[in-house]
């Protein structure tokens, strides 16, 4: 699957709003696959890209969302590391259809994080580190945040998924700071990621 790459520039609302938005389009359509979703998304920056693909492990329902999701941004995030002009995933992935029940999971158990995020938000404060050179530079954090949230461990996915929409919402509000302080929780989650693959190491000792 491919779609357009999210055009950086254009800033049409706020996080909130079209995760909203976009949750209504599922429930309209009775659900939507990844191609969509990241197809409806495309035009609305990395950030909501991100947003996008890292909130539905935080879904606190049955199936491997973390997993699925995770994936799909850790690959998306290497294609921005070298300038892809369309973003594509394997149909494995792109095909995988989320119900309108898991959307409205997923606004309700999601959206407060995100607006509460949005609550120290200040357009274009610090904006060189929200720039559209940005995405690029963060590319590996993101990436490295990607693998966390795939990753099968217990609880795993709360600090990793924190730091992505820190990061996400500092860039859909040109907020530089706010980008500062998801690669400063991104250094946090990782060493969290890290302690818990110890803790469960030393519970299954063949991991």
């Amino acid at each position: 699957m491919t779609v357009a790459k999210p055009d950086y520039e254009r800033k049409t609302s706020t996080a909130s709003t079209i995760f909203s938005r976009l949750v209504a389009e599922a429930r309209s359509r009775g659900g939507l696959t990844i191609a969509d979703a990241l197809e409806l998304m495309g035009r609305s920056g990395f950030g909501f890209v991100m947003l996008l693909l890292a909130l539905p492990a935080l879904i606190p329902i049955p199936g491997p969302f973390g997993m699925i999701f995770g994936s799909a941004l850790a690959i998306v995030s290497l294609q921005f590391a070298v300038g892809l002009e369309s973003l594509w995933l394997p149909s494995l992935l792109a095909d995988r259809r989320i119900s309108a029940k898991a959307f409205d999971a997923l606004e309700r158990y999601a959206s407060p994080l995100v607006r509460r995020i949005e609550r120290f938000v200040r357009p274009g404060r610090m904006k060189a580190y929200a720039g559209p050179r940005m995405p690029y530079l963060l590319a590996l954090p993101i990436f490295c945040l990607a693998v966390a949230v795939a990753l099968p461990i217990p609880f795993g996915n709360l600090a990793p998924v924190a730091a992505l929409c820190a990061i996400a919402v500092g860039l859909i509000e040109r907020d530089g700071l706010v980008v500062l302080l998801g690669l400063g929780m991104t250094l946090i989650a990782l060493a969290i990621t890290g302690a818990l693959l110890y803790m469960m190491a030393g519970v299954i000792p063949w991991i």
